[in-house]
């Protein structure tokens, strides 16, 4: 795909820029600075990938991607334009057949002439150089763009200061982009409108991950499952987190409560310094035992 932008006005980057992609892969760069297209990532000569004549800028800003279906044969064409920040059309090409989405930016009269001339670019130029460079590249890359890495997966619990807890689901390490990652509490899917976050974000390394978050109460009892699907896996990968340290702590007070009134009852001869010294030091140990339980 080509993400092209145009920027007009004082800034430190140049007016003109160009990202070629493939799939998810930044390939290269361009802009009206340098007027040389720069290869990013690559290990081979890719010199003679892209055709110069092809270069070109059409709007503010586009995005055209087109697509090899898994027979190597032509897919889709799709152009898309944007001007200050909104996007203004969409124009698909699929064997030899266009659909349009535009706004009500022109007339119907006023566009007839402008959008038949854009179909015949697309199908006449935009489209083949597009299917072209995507074949050139995948002679170069294609090892890189179909490798599988399978996700790495943690269920985090984590306290909040009101004394509550988040548990999170977090798959990271995984290639190809795609992956399904659903947060269970007692078998049964939690709502999306009680979960945050869910955004796929990329690693340094190539990779993506992608975390959503649940807010739980001290008191909640229910067993929550993380469980993830992806291109990599040959079966769903799930992970369990079941709470129940918080029952831990209040058995802790509970016990330590009884011995405390115990030591007194038994100790009703001992001096005060005494019976404070041995109480705090039951509840040093209760404490260190609690938070060692917390972070197992």
């Amino acid at each position: 795909s080509l993400h092209s932008t145009y920027i007009k006005g004082k800034t430190l980057f140049p007016e003109y820029s160009y990202t070629f992609m493939l799939d998810d892969v930044v390939v290269g760069h361009f802009n009206s600075e340098t007027w040389t297209y720069v290869p990013k990532g690559n290990t081979t000569d890719e010199d003679n990938v892209i055709d110069p004549q092809h270069i070109s800028l059409q709007v503010h800003q586009k995005m055209v991607l087109c697509e090899l279906l898994n027979n190597d044969k032509p897919g889709q064409m799709i152009s898309r334009s944007a001007s200050k920040g909104f996007a203004t059309d969409e124009l698909c090409y699929l064997d030899g057949k266009f659909t349009y989405q535009g706004g009500s930016y022109f007339t119907q009269q006023e566009l007839k002439p402008h959008l038949q001339l854009s179909m015949w670019r697309h199908e006449n130029l935009y489209y083949p150089a597009c299917i072209k460079t995507l074949k050139n590249y995948l002679k170069k890359r294609k090892k890189q763009v179909n490798r599988k890495v399978k996700p790495r997966l943690k269920l985090i619990q984590k306290a909040n200061s009101d004394g509550g807890f988040r548990v999170s689901c977090l798959a990271t390490g995984f290639y190809p982009r795609h992956i399904n990652l659903t947060l269970f509490r007692d078998g049964q899917p939690v709502s999306d409108h009680e979960i945050t976050g869910g955004d796929l974000l990329p690693n340094a390394d190539g990779t993506y991950q992608m975390r959503k978050s649940l807010e739980i109460s001290a008191a909640d009892k229910h067993k929550y499952t993380c469980s993830a699907t992806h291109l990599s896996l040959d079966n769903k990968l799930d992970i369990e987190l079941v709470l129940a340290l918080v029952l831990v702590f209040g058995t802790l007070v509970l016990v330590s409560g009884i011995i405390i009134c115990k030591c007194r009852r038994r100790r009703a001869g001992s001096t005060r310094t005494e019976i404070n010294t041995n109480v705090q030091s039951f509840v040093q140990s209760s404490l260190i035992f609690f938070y060692a339980l917390n972070f197992m």
